[in-house]
């Protein structure tokens, strides 16, 4: 990746090196904001040149030249997903956007858990809801898939009802959508996940989703911290719908990979490097269950070779974020090389023919990393 979207000064590495510790060096709240101030800025790297051609594929047919993408969380607001295609992310998901406007918890609410290169938030969905993200994005072509993690309200009396507004308000304006159920941080949200109230949450979104001019793929976000029991139910409750897609998975409340280090102790969501092994595991057992159904991996991304791992442990593409803190702006094109190289070195002519290869090693816990 050539980095053409800075001045010639912020495009060496030390310069670069220099801004991420700057970074770390802030409040992450504070860090996160600059950070999107500097993307909305123009002061981002920009791709120069097209993706590897192992790289293109095909996810519920949305055309992507590469399948990485950035993950929900990130760009709340939908405030800069054009410049985060021209970095050369194949997908931006923004959101989680809930229909009313909401401040979230209270503050602080994010922290890293800095030697795990791990990161906990309880952020409770802090949006500026779906009239000015709905504003934002109208008429906008990125250059990359768009796709809109759509939530509900922490006060809402009905968070179903709440899910079918998003579908109403986004579904011709996106090029995905995500059902976001699966947040630790609003209390209530996860029992959705159980097989009877999942049931009438598909059925409402999917109905509303069939009233939109054009069919929208829409991606069902599940947490990691699932039993077989409850996985068994997911398959169940989705087996009947036409629901196109999953995204395993989302941060987990379990403290396990990071006991006794700084922060841990912090209550929200885990994601970065601890997330991995869990969320890739979870992953593959849910590609047992659902057959062929797309899915989309996240959780813990940090390196071309986690990388790999999500498509061998059954995802057809995959998100990333919370390494970007700890790694830089570049590691986007560190995994798209590395990538290509996985494709080539297996014999392979796409990316897709690594989706499975090791599903039943990860699913089982006899494949880590």
């Amino acid at each position: 990746m050539i980095l053409s979207g800075l001045s010639p000064l912020l495009r060496m590495p030390l310069v670069r090196d220099m801004t991420r510790d700057s970074l770390l060096k802030m409040d992450p709240e504070t860090a996160h904001g600059a950070t999107i101030t500097a993307l909305r800025l123009g002061l981002a790297p920009q791709q120069d040149g097209p993706d590897p051609k192992e790289l293109r594929t095909s996810l519920c047919g949305l055309e992507l030249s590469n399948p990485i993408g950035m993950a929900a969380g990130f760009d709340k607001n939908a405030e800069v997903p054009r410049p985060l295609a021209l970095m050369g992310f194949g997908m931006v998901e923004i959101g989680t956007v809930t229909p009313l406007p909401q401040t979230g918890n209270a503050k602080p609410r994010l922290f890293r858990v800095g030697a795990a290169e791990g990161v906990i938030n309880r952020m409770g969905f802090n949006n500026d809801g779906h009239d000015a993200v709905f504003a934002r994005l109208k008429g906008q072509r990125i250059g990359a898939a768009l796709g809109v993690n759509i939530g509900a309200n922490k006060a809402s009396a009905d968070f179903v009802a709440d899910y079918v507004l998003g579908v109403e308000r986004f579904a011709d304006l996106a090029d995905y959508l995500t059902v976001n159920i699966s947040s630790p941080n609003t209390p209530g949200l996860r029992d959705l996940q159980a097989e009877e109230a999942l049931k009438r949450l598909l059925g409402a979104v999917l109905k509303a989703r069939s009233k939109a001019k054009v069919r929208v793929p829409v991606f069902l976000k599940l947490a990691p911290d699932l039993d077989e029991k409850a996985m068994d139910d997911i398959a169940k409750a989705i087996g009947g719908t036409d629901l196109d897609g999953l995204i395993v998975s989302n941060t987990t409340i379990s403290r396990d990979p990071v006991a006794g280090e700084e922060n841990a102790a912090e209550t929200g969501g885990l994601s970065g490097r601890p997330l991995f092994n869990l969320s890739t595991r979870r992953l593959a057992q849910m590609r047992q269950r659902v057959g062929d159904l797309p899915i989309i991996g996240v959780g813990g991304i940090h390196s071309p070779q986690s990388a790999v791992a999500k498509f061998e442990a059954g995802a057809n593409a995959i998100q990333l974020y919370s390494a970007l803190v700890f790694d830089g702006l570049d590691l986007l094109d560190r995994i798209k090389r590395g990538l290509a190289v996985a494709v080539r070195n297996a014999g392979a002519t796409g990316v897709a023919e690594l989706t499975g290869r090791q599903v039943d090693d990860w699913a089982a816990g006899r494949a880590t990393l």
